[in-house]
């Protein structure tokens, strides 16, 4: 097995390292990696139906879609993250995956417990999510292990708003959290720790050796950043048909938004209310079908329009906000 300590903290890149080592080695990988604060989103989850939208855009948190399902999680500098990439047919398998991890911190007197169908736990609280993808005959195995992370942090950015947004996507499920930090029984920091792990692999197989990305990994790793996982279209096109439903007040009056959305385009979408208006919206209603739901372009559509006109007394700041589900 080939151990990979990669120093490189940026999401998109190490979202795309892993898909690019998953499909171009043969050798079996372990992968340990951390990602600065973002967000990392489900294969098959409704992206805005999954972040406090307000909360990540104040605070310039990226989210990324992965390859595998399950839910959404919040990645910063306090976690760190562990791929294995085996050749063997041991997909849904998530206890051999997770056990070296458990193995391991009983050593250090932690009594972690694998419970349910993809968690890791100390005393009861979640410390570890994991997730699979299948390629070919290949199992990707990877997991979250919170050692000091900004927990509230973590509640505020995922936390959903109760808007009304309906669709198909695979929601998260919310869990009492710790850090494993609070469990040892020395000081250490997070560096110490990700540094202990790889030496455990290390010495559990004297075949296992250490590798590094080469240059040419590192720019084809880029190219696929470039290509895909620094995208809009991967990251919130890919999230499965929802409606979205929110009803807003400004001073003008009330208006009530209702979008349908099919692969992150607007399909349709419809304002009601008891607002006032020289011209009829379906003007506005007509211009936004067909464009992402994502706040430039919507922005840029709106912009084009006296909104005035349409939604007396609003603006653009008000209408993309309740295209977002927001209030005011």
């Amino acid at each position: 097995m080939l151990l990979i300590y990669n120093d490189t903290t940026t999401p998109y890149f190490n979202l795309a390292m892993e898909e690019y080592l998953l499909k171009n080695f043969d050798e079996e990988l372990f992968i340990l990696w951390r990602n600065e604060p973002s967000i990392i989103v489900g294969k098959n989850q409704n992206t805005l139906s999954e972040i406090n939208l307000d909360y990540i855009e104040e605070h310039s948190i990226p989210v990324v879609r992965r390859q595998s399902g399950g839910g959404a999680v919040f990645h910063d500098l306090g976690n760190i993250n562990f791929t294995f990439v085996s050749n063997d047919n041991s997909f849904s398998d998530f206890r051999r995956f997770t056990q070296p991890i458990i193995d391991l911190l009983k050593t250090m007197d932690v009594n972690a417990d694998f419970s349910g169908r993809n968690d890791l736990l100390i005393d009861g609280k979640k410390f570890s999510g994991n997730a699979q993808y299948k390629y070919k005959n290949k199992t990707m195995h990877h997991g979250t292990l919170m050692f000091s992370s900004k927990i509230n942090v973590l509640s505020k950015a995922l936390k959903v708003k109760p808007i009304k947004l309906e669709g198909k996507g695979i929601k998260s499920v919310k869990s009492r959290v710790t850090n494993i930090s609070e469990h040892l029984n020395c000081n250490m920091d997070i560096l110490e720790f990700k540094d202990l792990i790889m030496g455990y692999l290390a010495e559990s197989n004297p075949e296992n050796e250490q590798y590094t990305l080469s240059e040419t990994d590192i720019k084809n790793i880029q190219n696929l950043v470039d290509e895909k996982y620094s995208t809009w279209n991967w990251n919130f096109g890919k999230s499965p048909k929802y409606t979205l439903r929110h009803e807003l007040k400004y001073p003008g009056g009330n208006v009530e938004f209702n979008l349908n959305v099919d692969k992150g385009v607007i399909t349709e979408v419809k304002f009601y209310g008891d607002f006032f208006g020289s011209r009829d919206v379906s003007f506005v209603e007509n211009a936004l079908a067909g464009e992402k739901h994502e706040e430039s372009a919507i922005r840029q559509i709106l912009d084009s329009f006296d909104i005035d006109e349409y939604f007396l007394g609003a603006n653009t700041d008000v209408l993309v906000k309740g295209l977002f589900g927001r209030n005011i």
